[in-house]
């Protein structure tokens, strides 16, 4: 057996003595270390009693199903008068502007008048009827006569009187008189009519021009004054400077350029939500009226029209907004914008596994459609989770 060195030997009874003083202090025992625990919130877990007070603000529900639309653009645009909806006036006949009797910005009811004309082409087409009129009463005096000769011809034919070219001369002249009568009848309608176009009595020679609203709508532009004279329409009149222009503005069109990549998410006939910057905090609804046929090859975008109701007139040309269009819905797990978290830089949901306990669970969340948002990944439906008050345990 070797021997022990005095240094071990000190160690030795040093180490005796410590746990002698330890032992002897009036019987007490030293405590043991328990195995270690990890707390409920690092193990994931996070409980809250139920008879608690933050318990009773916390609100838990499933996972719900939706239909939301997989895709959505959303497009600048402005707002433009509906080109169905406008009539630029023309001047009927040529003449001489005697009186305007509206002015720029006015409401005009459909056949209110607008403006009187002085024109010599009103007493042309006077003229001209009396004439029709004149020429239609020759005409039917020269075919009663006609049907007369030919009635006499044929009677005296049957006796054997006169030769039988004479009742075909008669026959022939009889043709001659019931087409001119016909044309005549033909004329006179026409010279009429435009008397009625005109609003002319037949009777009367110097008579104004009255020009009147071809529409319901707002006065855009006044183009012309008393005194001016403007020239009829014709191939060779510049008719690009009406009269007056009047717009109906009671439905208004909305022009966006929707990006080529997301002109399938736009189908005519189908709603589309509209945001105006004058109105920050509405949305208005319209509906696709029509799709350019042509791509913009400068920007890469597609013109798309959607029509708006603008009964309470608030809507004007011109205004900037953008419009927003969805693809087709499908069924898919959404959570309220409410339920989730930031922690991180991650989303968070808090899922619930028994009464007054929850889970920390990261969720991929598409794009949010209004206070909603798809699950893609993290629950699904079934899950319970907090709706309300999740942010009471964002800390803990």
């Amino acid at each position: 057996m070797k021997a022990v060195s005095p240094l071990v030997g000190a160690l030795v009874l040093l180490a005796g003595a410590v746990l002698g003083t330890a032992c002897g202090r009036g019987g007490e025992t030293a405590p043991v270390a328990a195995p270690s625990q990890v707390p409920a919130d690092r193990a994931g877990l996070i409980v809250v009693p139920p008879d608690s007070p933050q318990f009773k603000q916390l609100r838990v529900a499933p996972v719900s199903v939706a239909e939301l639309p997989t895709d959505e653009v959303t497009a600048p645009g402005r707002v433009i008068i509906d080109p169905n909806r406008i009539s630029r006036v023309l001047p009927p006949v040529g003449g001489r502007i005697l009186k305007v009797m509206v002015r720029f910005g006015d409401q005009v009811e459909q056949g209110q008048e607008l403006l009187t004309m002085d024109s010599a082409d009103g007493d042309a087409a006077v003229s001209a009827y009396l004439q029709a009129v004149s020429t239609e009463r020759q005409t039917k005096a020269a075919l009663e006569k006609a049907e007369a000769d030919f009635s006499r011809t044929s009677d005296l034919y049957e006796h054997k009187a006169v030769a039988e070219k004479d009742v075909l001369q008669a026959k022939n002249d009889l043709a001659t008189s019931k087409s001119s009568y016909e044309i005549a009848q033909a004329v006179r309608e026409q010279t009429r009519r435009k008397l009625q176009l005109l609003e002319l009595d037949p009777n009367q020679f110097h008579q104004p021009i009255l020009v009147r609203a071809p529409i319901t709508g707002r006065v855009l532009d006044v183009n012309v004054a008393p005194g001016e004279y403007r020239a009829a329409i014709s191939f060779h009149t510049d008719t690009t400077a009406p009269l007056l222009s009047i717009a109906d503005l009671s439905t208004v069109w909305f022009a966006a350029e929707v990006p080529e990549a997301s002109i399938r998410l736009v189908r005519a006939g189908e709603p589309v939500s509209i945001t105006l910057i004058a109105f920050p905090d509405e949305v208005f609804m319209g509906r696709v009226t029509r799709i350019a046929d042509v791509l913009d090859p400068q920007t890469r975008t597609v013109k798309v029209y959607a029509e708006l109701p603008n009964t309470a007139g608030r809507l004007r040309p011109d205004m900037f907004g953008s419009l927003r269009a969805s693809g087709r819905p499908v069924r898919q797990a959404v959570l309220p914008l409410s339920a989730v978290v930031e922690e991180y830089g991650k989303r968070t949901v808090f899922r619930e596994r028994a009464p007054g306990q929850f889970e920390r669970r990261e969720v991929t969340l598409g794009p949010p459609r209004g206070d909603l948002a798809p699950v893609q990944q993290g629950v699904g439906p079934g899950d319970r989770v907090i709706v309300d008050g999740a942010m009471l345990l964002k800390d803990r």
